[in-house]
């Protein structure tokens, strides 16, 4: 059966592995390659036109 939108009764499915992972749980690696790929992103942005970059930036 298709649950209708706005159907309140409706049963929700999560992965029950799912859960945010936080800063406490990376590894000093993990962590400075996040910090790495941010500075990355922002690089490419820098270097974007800037109606280019506004579209990206309001997603």
């Amino acid at each position: 059966m298709i649950p209708e939108p706005g159907d309140a009764n409706r049963d929700i499915t999560v992965t029950e592995t799912f859960h945010l992972q936080t800063e406490d749980e990376l590894s000093d690696k993990e962590l400075k390659q996040v910090k790495a790929d941010d500075q990355a992103i922002q690089t490419i942005l820098l270097g974007l036109p800037e109606d280019i970059y506004a579209a990206v930036d309001s997603c």
